[in-house]
Protein backbone atom coordinates (compact mmCIF):
# COMPACT_ATOMS: atom_id res chain seq x y z
CA UNK A 1 0.00 0.00 0.00
CA UNK A 2 1.43 3.29 -1.31
CA UNK A 3 0.76 6.95 -0.30
CA UNK A 4 0.50 9.34 -2.81
CA UNK A 5 -0.85 13.21 -2.68
CA UNK A 6 -2.09 12.56 0.78
CA UNK A 7 -4.27 9.83 -0.30
CA UNK A 8 -3.92 6.41 0.43
CA UNK A 9 -3.63 4.20 -2.51
CA UNK A 10 -4.22 -0.21 -2.45
CA UNK A 11 -5.94 -2.64 -4.05
CA UNK A 12 -9.76 -2.54 -3.04
CA UNK A 13 -10.75 -5.49 -0.85
CA UNK A 14 -14.70 -6.63 0.44
CA UNK A 15 -14.75 -4.41 3.51
CA UNK A 16 -17.69 -6.40 5.22
CA UNK A 17 -16.30 -9.64 5.78
CA UNK A 18 -19.73 -11.47 7.44
CA UNK A 19 -21.51 -9.68 4.34
CA UNK A 20 -19.57 -11.29 1.74
CA UNK A 21 -19.32 -14.12 3.77
CA UNK A 22 -23.11 -14.64 3.25
CA UNK A 23 -22.93 -15.20 -0.44
CA UNK A 24 -21.89 -18.27 -2.37
CA UNK A 25 -18.18 -19.07 -3.22
CA UNK A 26 -18.91 -18.25 -7.03
CA UNK A 27 -20.90 -14.54 -6.27
CA UNK A 28 -17.92 -13.81 -3.91
CA UNK A 29 -15.31 -13.81 -6.71
CA UNK A 30 -17.62 -12.19 -8.93
CA UNK A 31 -18.11 -9.91 -6.47
CA UNK A 32 -14.04 -9.16 -6.14
CA UNK A 33 -13.60 -8.90 -9.94
CA UNK A 34 -15.61 -6.16 -9.91
CA UNK A 35 -14.07 -4.38 -7.68
CA UNK A 36 -10.79 -4.87 -8.19
CA UNK A 37 -10.00 -5.61 -11.78
CA UNK A 38 -13.06 -4.05 -13.40
CA UNK A 39 -12.53 -1.02 -10.91
CA UNK A 40 -16.19 -0.78 -10.02
CA UNK A 41 -16.45 1.01 -6.32
CA UNK A 42 -17.58 -0.51 -3.22
CA UNK A 43 -21.13 1.06 -3.28
CA UNK A 44 -21.97 0.31 -6.71
CA UNK A 45 -20.41 -4.16 -5.95
CA UNK A 46 -22.89 -4.09 -2.79
CA UNK A 47 -25.74 -3.06 -5.51
CA UNK A 48 -24.43 -6.03 -7.17
CA UNK A 49 -24.69 -8.35 -4.14
CA UNK A 50 -27.71 -7.12 -2.71
CA UNK A 51 -29.85 -7.85 -6.03
CA UNK A 52 -27.83 -11.16 -6.70
CA UNK A 53 -29.31 -12.47 -3.45
CA UNK A 54 -32.58 -11.70 -3.35
CA UNK A 55 -31.91 -13.88 -7.17
CA UNK A 56 -30.52 -16.19 -5.34
CA UNK A 57 -32.96 -16.80 -2.49
CA UNK A 58 -35.60 -16.37 -5.17
CA UNK A 59 -34.36 -19.65 -7.27
CA UNK A 60 -33.88 -21.29 -3.84
CA UNK A 61 -38.03 -20.97 -2.66
CA UNK A 62 -39.19 -21.29 -6.13
CA UNK A 63 -37.56 -24.59 -6.52
CA UNK A 64 -38.27 -25.83 -2.98
CA UNK A 65 -41.94 -24.51 -2.76
CA UNK A 66 -40.90 -22.21 0.16
CA UNK A 67 -42.60 -19.08 0.81
CA UNK A 68 -41.41 -16.09 -1.33
CA UNK A 69 -42.49 -13.75 1.09
CA UNK A 70 -41.63 -12.91 4.42
CA UNK A 71 -39.38 -13.50 7.44
CA UNK A 72 -38.36 -16.88 5.89
CA UNK A 73 -37.55 -15.66 2.45
CA UNK A 74 -35.70 -12.92 4.19
CA UNK A 75 -33.38 -15.74 6.04
CA UNK A 76 -32.95 -17.90 3.13
CA UNK A 77 -29.44 -19.25 3.24
CA UNK A 78 -27.53 -18.95 0.04
CA UNK A 79 -23.86 -20.62 0.65
CA UNK A 80 -24.60 -23.67 -0.08
CA UNK A 81 -25.63 -23.23 -3.93
CA UNK A 82 -22.63 -24.31 -5.67
CA UNK A 83 -21.58 -24.13 -9.74
CA UNK A 84 -23.99 -26.80 -10.64
CA UNK A 85 -26.87 -25.11 -9.26
CA UNK A 86 -25.85 -22.04 -11.33
CA UNK A 87 -25.31 -23.78 -14.09
CA UNK A 88 -28.87 -25.06 -14.55
CA UNK A 89 -30.56 -22.03 -14.22
CA UNK A 90 -33.09 -21.45 -16.97
CA UNK A 91 -34.06 -18.54 -18.95
CA UNK A 92 -37.51 -19.01 -18.17
CA UNK A 93 -36.24 -19.20 -14.39
CA UNK A 94 -34.95 -15.15 -14.74
CA UNK A 95 -38.22 -14.38 -16.89
CA UNK A 96 -39.75 -15.57 -13.31
CA UNK A 97 -37.64 -13.88 -11.50
CA UNK A 98 -38.47 -10.50 -12.77
CA UNK A 99 -42.19 -11.06 -12.51
CA UNK A 100 -42.20 -11.93 -8.98
CA UNK A 101 -39.89 -8.58 -8.68
CA UNK A 102 -42.84 -6.54 -10.15
CA UNK A 103 -45.55 -8.74 -8.72
CA UNK A 104 -44.82 -9.39 -5.10
CA UNK A 105 -42.19 -6.67 -4.39
CA UNK A 106 -43.64 -4.08 -6.64
CA UNK A 107 -40.18 -3.07 -8.13
CA UNK A 108 -40.49 -0.01 -10.66
CA UNK A 109 -38.81 -0.30 -13.84
CA UNK A 110 -35.52 1.19 -13.14
CA UNK A 111 -34.97 -1.35 -10.11
CA UNK A 112 -35.71 -4.52 -12.31
CA UNK A 113 -33.24 -3.24 -14.93
CA UNK A 114 -30.45 -3.22 -12.16
CA UNK A 115 -31.54 -6.57 -10.94
CA UNK A 116 -31.24 -7.89 -14.43
CA UNK A 117 -28.10 -5.86 -15.25
CA UNK A 118 -26.81 -8.28 -11.74
CA UNK A 119 -27.41 -11.23 -13.71
CA UNK A 120 -26.32 -10.75 -16.54
CA UNK A 121 -23.06 -9.29 -15.52
CA UNK A 122 -22.78 -12.35 -13.20
CA UNK A 123 -23.22 -14.64 -16.13
CA UNK A 124 -21.22 -12.85 -18.27
CA UNK A 125 -18.38 -13.34 -15.80
CA UNK A 126 -19.14 -16.99 -15.36
CA UNK A 127 -19.08 -17.47 -19.38
CA UNK A 128 -17.11 -15.35 -20.84
CA UNK A 129 -14.45 -14.16 -18.20
CA UNK A 130 -13.80 -18.17 -16.38
CA UNK A 131 -15.53 -20.34 -18.96
CA UNK A 132 -17.41 -22.10 -16.26
CA UNK A 133 -20.50 -22.66 -17.83
CA UNK A 134 -21.01 -23.38 -21.93
CA UNK A 135 -24.47 -20.95 -22.29
CA UNK A 136 -25.01 -17.74 -20.81
CA UNK A 137 -29.27 -18.03 -19.76
CA UNK A 138 -29.40 -14.22 -19.29
CA UNK A 139 -27.54 -12.92 -22.67
CA UNK A 140 -30.59 -13.11 -24.99
CA UNK A 141 -33.24 -11.15 -22.54
CA UNK A 142 -34.04 -7.86 -23.05
CA UNK A 143 -33.57 -4.86 -20.38
CA UNK A 144 -37.02 -3.33 -19.35
CA UNK A 145 -37.61 -0.26 -20.96
CA UNK A 146 -37.56 2.87 -19.15
CA UNK A 147 -39.55 5.71 -19.53
CA UNK A 148 -36.94 9.17 -20.33
CA UNK A 149 -37.26 11.85 -18.27
CA UNK A 150 -35.81 15.08 -18.51
CA UNK A 151 -33.04 16.19 -15.94
CA UNK A 152 -34.53 18.52 -12.83
CA UNK A 153 -32.34 21.28 -12.38
CA UNK A 154 -32.21 24.53 -11.12
CA UNK A 155 -32.90 28.09 -13.13
CA UNK A 156 -30.32 30.93 -13.12
CA UNK A 157 -32.26 32.75 -10.83
CA UNK A 158 -32.45 29.81 -8.53
CA UNK A 159 -28.83 29.19 -8.29
CA UNK A 160 -28.48 33.16 -7.27
CA UNK A 161 -31.29 32.58 -4.97
CA UNK A 162 -29.96 29.45 -3.53
CA UNK A 163 -26.07 31.19 -3.19
CA UNK A 164 -27.49 34.41 -1.78
CA UNK A 165 -28.81 32.33 1.14
CA UNK A 166 -25.61 31.19 2.00
CA UNK A 167 -24.51 34.52 2.28
CA UNK A 168 -27.04 36.19 4.01
CA UNK A 169 -26.76 33.66 6.53
CA UNK A 170 -25.61 34.91 9.98
CA UNK A 171 -25.87 32.34 12.20
CA UNK A 172 -23.93 29.56 10.56
CA UNK A 173 -20.05 29.17 11.49
CA UNK A 174 -19.48 27.58 8.07
CA UNK A 175 -20.74 29.91 5.34
CA UNK A 176 -17.89 30.58 3.90
CA UNK A 177 -17.16 26.80 3.35
CA UNK A 178 -20.51 25.82 2.42
CA UNK A 179 -20.50 28.95 0.15
CA UNK A 180 -17.69 27.50 -1.26
CA UNK A 181 -18.90 24.04 -1.79
CA UNK A 182 -22.10 25.30 -3.81
CA UNK A 183 -20.36 27.46 -6.03
CA UNK A 184 -18.43 24.45 -7.50
CA UNK A 185 -21.63 22.12 -7.38
CA UNK A 186 -22.86 24.32 -9.32
CA UNK A 187 -20.14 25.59 -11.60
CA UNK A 188 -17.88 21.95 -12.23
CA UNK A 189 -20.92 19.45 -11.99
CA UNK A 190 -18.77 17.15 -9.91
CA UNK A 191 -20.72 14.20 -8.18
CA UNK A 192 -20.82 14.17 -4.44
CA UNK A 193 -18.70 11.69 -3.80
CA UNK A 194 -16.21 13.40 -5.61
CA UNK A 195 -16.30 16.84 -3.83
CA UNK A 196 -16.59 15.17 -0.77
CA UNK A 197 -12.76 13.27 -1.83
CA UNK A 198 -10.93 16.34 -2.90
CA UNK A 199 -7.70 17.06 -0.65
CA UNK A 200 -5.41 19.60 -0.88
CA UNK A 201 -2.78 18.28 -3.04
CA UNK A 202 -5.22 17.77 -5.73
CA UNK A 203 -5.63 21.95 -6.50
CA UNK A 204 -3.29 23.40 -8.49
CA UNK A 205 -1.40 25.91 -6.72
CA UNK A 206 -2.57 28.71 -9.14
CA UNK A 207 -6.27 27.49 -8.56
CA UNK A 208 -6.85 26.83 -12.21
CA UNK A 209 -7.61 23.22 -11.53
CA UNK A 210 -8.70 20.21 -9.16
CA UNK A 211 -8.30 16.48 -9.98
CA UNK A 212 -11.27 14.53 -8.33
CA UNK A 213 -11.91 10.59 -8.40
CA UNK A 214 -14.85 9.75 -9.97
CA UNK A 215 -16.60 6.34 -10.57
CA UNK A 216 -14.39 3.41 -11.08
CA UNK A 217 -11.66 5.44 -9.01
CA UNK A 218 -10.87 7.17 -12.47
CA UNK A 219 -9.19 10.53 -11.92
CA UNK A 220 -9.95 13.66 -14.35
CA UNK A 221 -9.01 17.49 -14.00
CA UNK A 222 -11.74 20.04 -13.77
CA UNK A 223 -10.75 23.60 -14.50
CA UNK A 224 -11.56 26.29 -12.48
CA UNK A 225 -13.72 29.19 -13.96
CA UNK A 226 -13.63 33.05 -11.73
CA UNK A 227 -16.46 32.12 -9.42
CA UNK A 228 -14.74 28.80 -8.20
CA UNK A 229 -11.35 30.88 -7.80
CA UNK A 230 -13.04 33.24 -6.01
CA UNK A 231 -14.94 31.13 -3.56
CA UNK A 232 -12.10 29.06 -2.76
CA UNK A 233 -9.52 31.94 -2.12
CA UNK A 234 -12.13 33.18 -0.05
CA UNK A 235 -12.31 29.54 1.72
CA UNK A 236 -8.96 28.85 2.19
CA UNK A 237 -7.92 30.96 5.40
CA UNK A 238 -10.81 29.07 7.16
CA UNK A 239 -9.84 26.10 6.05
CA UNK A 240 -6.20 26.67 7.20
CA UNK A 241 -7.40 28.19 10.63
CA UNK A 242 -9.86 24.54 11.14
CA UNK A 243 -7.98 22.72 13.60
CA UNK A 244 -8.20 19.36 12.45
CA UNK A 245 -8.76 15.84 14.28
CA UNK A 246 -6.12 14.00 12.66
CA UNK A 247 -2.64 15.42 12.22
CA UNK A 248 -1.85 15.87 8.27
CA UNK A 249 -5.42 15.86 7.56
CA UNK A 250 -5.17 16.59 3.86
CA UNK A 251 -8.82 16.81 2.67
CA UNK A 252 -9.85 20.34 1.76
CA UNK A 253 -13.64 20.54 3.38
CA UNK A 254 -13.69 19.47 7.61
CA UNK A 255 -16.60 18.77 9.46
CA UNK A 256 -16.89 20.86 12.81
CA UNK A 257 -15.38 18.09 14.41
CA UNK A 258 -12.19 18.21 12.11
CA UNK A 259 -12.70 15.52 10.32
CA UNK A 260 -13.09 15.11 6.46
CA UNK A 261 -16.78 16.21 5.95
CA UNK A 262 -18.98 13.02 5.03
CA UNK A 263 -21.39 12.82 2.06
CA UNK A 264 -24.41 12.93 4.51
CA UNK A 265 -23.57 16.62 6.27
CA UNK A 266 -22.95 17.87 2.67
CA UNK A 267 -26.96 16.71 1.85
CA UNK A 268 -27.92 18.05 4.89
CA UNK A 269 -26.38 21.62 4.33
CA UNK A 270 -27.65 21.61 0.27
CA UNK A 271 -30.83 20.84 1.45
CA UNK A 272 -30.99 23.77 4.59
CA UNK A 273 -29.96 26.06 2.18
CA UNK A 274 -32.31 24.72 -0.20
CA UNK A 275 -35.38 25.31 1.98
CA UNK A 276 -33.85 28.62 2.96
CA UNK A 277 -34.03 30.16 -0.45
CA UNK A 278 -37.61 28.38 -1.29
CA UNK A 279 -36.75 25.85 -3.05
CA UNK A 280 -37.26 22.88 -0.88
CA UNK A 281 -40.67 22.04 -2.01
CA UNK A 282 -39.13 20.93 -5.76
CA UNK A 283 -37.16 17.65 -3.69
CA UNK A 284 -33.91 19.16 -5.15
CA UNK A 285 -30.77 17.16 -4.42
CA UNK A 286 -27.05 17.50 -4.30
CA UNK A 287 -27.14 15.41 -7.50
CA UNK A 288 -29.81 17.49 -8.98
CA UNK A 289 -26.70 20.80 -8.51
CA UNK A 290 -24.51 18.03 -10.97
CA UNK A 291 -27.74 18.23 -13.64
CA UNK A 292 -28.42 22.31 -13.04
CA UNK A 293 -24.32 23.01 -13.95
CA UNK A 294 -24.36 20.62 -16.64
CA UNK A 295 -27.97 22.10 -18.37
CA UNK A 296 -26.69 25.90 -18.32
CA UNK A 297 -23.19 24.93 -19.83
CA UNK A 298 -25.00 22.96 -22.32
CA UNK A 299 -27.93 25.96 -22.57
CA UNK A 300 -25.35 28.71 -22.97
CA UNK A 301 -24.36 27.44 -26.50
CA UNK A 302 -20.54 27.77 -25.83
CA UNK A 303 -19.80 24.14 -24.85
CA UNK A 304 -19.87 20.83 -26.86
CA UNK A 305 -21.55 17.82 -25.90
CA UNK A 306 -18.08 15.59 -26.07
CA UNK A 307 -16.44 18.20 -24.06
CA UNK A 308 -19.34 18.33 -21.64
CA UNK A 309 -19.02 14.32 -21.37
CA UNK A 310 -15.50 14.79 -20.03
CA UNK A 311 -16.08 17.57 -17.49
CA UNK A 312 -19.08 15.19 -16.17
CA UNK A 313 -16.48 12.24 -16.08
CA UNK A 314 -18.77 10.30 -18.28
CA UNK A 315 -17.95 7.14 -19.72
CA UNK A 316 -20.31 7.10 -22.80
CA UNK A 317 -21.40 9.82 -24.69
CA UNK A 318 -25.36 8.97 -24.69
CA UNK A 319 -25.35 9.55 -21.34
CA UNK A 320 -24.37 13.13 -21.28
CA UNK A 321 -27.19 13.37 -24.35
CA UNK A 322 -29.66 13.54 -21.35
CA UNK A 323 -28.55 17.59 -21.13
CA UNK A 324 -29.54 18.45 -24.85
CA UNK A 325 -33.36 18.37 -24.15
CA UNK A 326 -34.88 21.83 -25.17
CA UNK A 327 -36.15 24.08 -22.75
CA UNK A 328 -39.72 26.10 -23.89
CA UNK A 329 -37.26 29.41 -23.74
CA UNK A 330 -35.36 27.75 -26.49
CA UNK A 331 -38.14 26.89 -28.41
CA UNK A 332 -39.81 29.73 -28.51
CA UNK A 333 -36.45 31.88 -29.63
CA UNK A 334 -36.13 29.21 -32.43
CA UNK A 335 -40.04 29.96 -33.95
CA UNK A 336 -39.18 33.71 -33.43
CA UNK A 337 -35.82 32.91 -35.54
CA UNK A 338 -37.56 31.66 -38.31
CA UNK A 339 -36.65 33.86 -41.37
CA UNK A 340 -40.11 33.93 -42.09
CA UNK A 341 -41.37 35.32 -38.80
CA UNK A 342 -40.96 39.14 -39.62
CA UNK A 343 -43.40 38.71 -43.03
CA UNK A 344 -46.67 40.74 -42.92
CA UNK A 345 -49.79 39.18 -42.73
CA UNK A 346 -52.15 41.38 -46.01
CA UNK A 347 -53.99 44.07 -44.69
CA UNK A 348 -57.73 43.79 -44.21
CA UNK A 349 -60.54 46.23 -43.84
CA UNK A 350 -63.24 43.98 -43.95
CA UNK A 351 -64.31 41.00 -41.63
CA UNK A 352 -66.11 38.55 -43.01
CA UNK A 353 -68.09 36.15 -40.50
CA UNK A 354 -67.09 32.67 -40.81
CA UNK A 355 -69.17 30.17 -41.21
CA UNK A 356 -70.11 27.05 -38.48
CA UNK A 357 -73.17 25.39 -39.59
CA UNK A 358 -72.22 22.68 -42.15
CA UNK A 359 -74.42 23.99 -45.57
CA UNK A 360 -76.78 21.15 -46.45
CA UNK A 361 -76.10 19.42 -49.62
CA UNK A 362 -77.82 20.10 -52.45
CA UNK A 363 -80.20 17.43 -54.08
CA UNK A 364 -78.94 15.82 -56.87
CA UNK A 365 -79.39 17.57 -60.55
CA UNK A 366 -81.18 15.34 -63.44
CA UNK A 367 -78.66 14.86 -66.76
CA UNK A 368 -79.77 15.88 -69.74
CA UNK A 369 -79.27 14.18 -72.79
CA UNK A 370 -80.53 11.38 -74.63
CA UNK A 371 -82.40 8.85 -73.24
CA UNK A 372 -81.07 5.32 -73.74
CA UNK A 373 -81.61 3.20 -76.35
CA UNK A 374 -83.77 0.08 -75.32
CA UNK A 375 -81.82 -3.19 -75.57
CA UNK A 376 -84.46 -4.31 -78.05
CA UNK A 377 -84.53 -1.54 -80.62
Amino acid sequence: MTVRDGRTHGVKTLQDHEFIAEFPKLIQDFANYKLVYQGCSQKTVNEYLFDLRTFCRYLKASRGGLPLTGEVFDELIITDLDQKFFEGVMTSEIYSFLSFTYTKRENGVSARARKLSAIKGFYKYCTAKMMLFETNPAINIETPKQKKTLPKHLSMEECVDLLDAVKNDETSKTKVRDYCILTLFLNCGMRLSELAGISMPDIDPELRSLRVTGKGAKERIIYLNEACRAAMTAYFPVRIATPAKNRGETALFLSGQGNRISVKTIQWMVKKYLGEAGLEYKNYSTHKLRHTAATLMYQSGQVDIRVLKDILGHEQLNTTQIYTHVSNEQMEAAMNNNPLSDLAAPETTTFHKIETEVPQEEPPKKKRGRPKKSENT
